[in-house]
């Protein structure tokens, strides 16, 4: 599965890999930012959760980035009623052959959005996280292997909603990144009005560009762009800052460390390069980390906890660029 090392291979990627950021950003207009961190995610191996209000086009991006990897895609809407078998599936005794049947549910997909997903109980939210640590699931004793790839777009609203669960730290801290979307700007929103007047609702779908093969294949050569020792101590340094400021109560996790790396190893190969930059490290450390933290009351707004995050990176000393580029 693992394919020679060369830059000229990242090279061979990096057009695949713009190809689905645009074909993305032409259904879903004014995200391009979001569409890159999710491409990002996906190529590290791990999940994404979508947080904003109603209406801003949450289901749109999830279901065109699916289109455009050239994954299967299922969708699950979170509702206070949801049981976990709804989800993963349930055996079935079927008289006329005398036996039992597993019926998969809608998680034996290759990108899986679960809509609403904090309207769904926690007992309902807890199905996901074996399947989202490892890429399985078990019913009735037996463990089942999920599709490769398998990745998780999971949108919520905002905790201040009605009829919300709030997400537990842990199942939290399963997600790579928090991203989003936002309110688009008076002419974008204008141009997304127009478009969706001329196509209709739903709109021409995005033409396939990878395939489950070569995504997986782009996965194993992302885990191999190469870390420079001073860029891993950046971001474990990054990481260990938020356990000991004064405004945040529980800083980030030793998987945020991880997580944070494997997110800048995606964001170099989306920029064409096999090594690791500080700008990169710096470019995931917000998404990384926005949902993993715990923060005083008084740094409940969204805004100000983002700034916050870009404080820890002011206040870090960045390591010179002189030498993380080899090997």
């Amino acid at each position: 599965m693992h394919e020679t090392w060369t830059s000229e291979s990242v090279a061979q990627a990096k057009p695949d890999l713009d190809a689905v950021i645009r074909e993305v950003c032409h259904c879903v207009v004014g995200q391009d930012q979001a569409v890159k961190l999710l491409v990002a995610a996906c190529l590290a191996g791990g999940h994404a959760l979508l947080e904003d209000v109603p209406g801003t086009g949450k289901t749109k991006l999830a279901s065109s980035l699916a289109a455009a990897l050239g994954l299967s895609f299922a969708r699950v809407q979170g509702t206070p009623d949801l049981l976990p078998a709804d989800v993963i599936g349930t055996t079935v005794y079927h008289p006329r052959e005398e036996a039992f049947r597993f019926h998969p549910g809608p998680i034996f997909t290759q990108v899986l959005l679960f809509d609403e997903i904090n309207r769904a109980t926690p007992r309902t939210q807890s199905a996901l996280l074996q399947a989202m640590a490892e890429r399985a699931v078990t019913v009735d004793g037996e463990e089942r292997p999920l599709p490769r790839p398998f990745f998780v777009l999971a949108t919520a609203n905002p905790v201040e909603s009605q009829g919300v669960f709030p997400l537990p730290e842990a199942e939290l801290d399963r997600f790579l990144v928090q991203v989003s979307l936002g309110y688009l700007p008076e002419s974008l929103e204008i141009e997304m009005v127009k478009r969706v007047m001329a196509e209709g609702a739903d709109g021409p779908a995005p033409a396939p560009v990878l395939g489950a093969d070569r995504l997986v294949k782009l996965q194993h050569m992302t885990q191999r762009v190469f870390v420079h020792d001073d860029v891993v101590r950046y971001a474990v340094s990054l990481a260990r800052r938020t356990r000991d400021h004064d405004q945040i109560s529980l800083g980030a996790s030793p998987r945020s460390a991880v997580w944070l790396v494997r997110l800048s190893q995606a964001l170099a190969l989306l920029a064409g390069r096999h090594f690791v930059t500080p700008d990169d490290v710096q470019e995931a450390f917000v998404p990384v980390m926005r949902h993993r933290l715990v923060y005083d009351i008084a740094w409940a707004d969204r805004g100000e906890r983002d700034r916050l995050l870009e404080s820890i990176l002011g206040d870090t000393p960045v390591p010179h660029e002189r030498e993380v580029s080899s090997p």
